[in-house]
């Protein structure tokens, strides 16, 4: 009697995994019907009668459509200035960047000098515009970057500049760093 409940429990066993296996095996691996039909089910002798070709049966489908893809991130433009280093360990480069009407600054900054810092970031536009905004800088090795809110924009993005200075946030306040978003001038000969 066990013998003959061992083997009831194992055919139970096997019929109940056909259809676990036959995900689990799911389509063939390009995807695409190459008359043979492949998986575990057909390998074994049994038909899955989803997978009968409906172009066999005279069933047309409409056209999927497409799936689309990550949205398209507008463009923005960017003016930066030239990437500076302080002898205590600072490094800075601002920029002024514009997109869909609006313009703001951004200054990416390393701060190795082994303390906090502060650092205020302005924003110059047009007919005497200001935006400024002040940022606690962190010490250690990990970029970082300090940026303004996004203002409508008056005017075109060249008149715009930015400028970031970065100090000891105490009494003093002594300066170590000035960066700003406009290039050098080129050197004449």
């Amino acid at each position: 009697m066990n013998l003959r409940l061992i083997g009831i429990g194992a055919g139970v066993l096997i019929i109940l995994s056909l259809p676990l296996a036959g995900a689990i095996a799911g389509p063939d691996f390009a995807g695409q019907d190459d008359g043979k039909a492949g998986g575990l089910l057909s390998s074994l002798g049994l038909s899955d009668s989803s997978r009968t070709s409906d172009t066999a049966r005279g069933v047309a489908h409409p056209a999927r459509p497409a799936q689309p893809g990550p949205p398209e991130q507008p463009r923005t433009d960017s003016r930066c200035g030239p990437e500076l280093t302080s002898p205590q360990g600072l490094e800075a480069q601002t920029c002024v960047l514009a997109s869909e009407g609006s313009t703001w600054g951004r200054s990416y900054y390393r701060n190795t000098s082994g303390r906090p810092l502060d650092a205020v970031l302005t924003v110059m536009g047009p007919a005497g515009r200001t935006v400024q905004i002040r940022c606690a800088v962190g010490a250690g090795d990990e970029p970082g970057l300090c940026e303004t809110p996004k203002e409508a924009s008056a005017g075109t993005a060249s008149g715009y500049s930015a400028v970031a200075e970065f100090a000891v946030p105490d009494d003093e306040g002594a300066l170590l760093l000035r960066s700003g978003s406009n290039a050098p001038a080129p050197k004449g000969g």
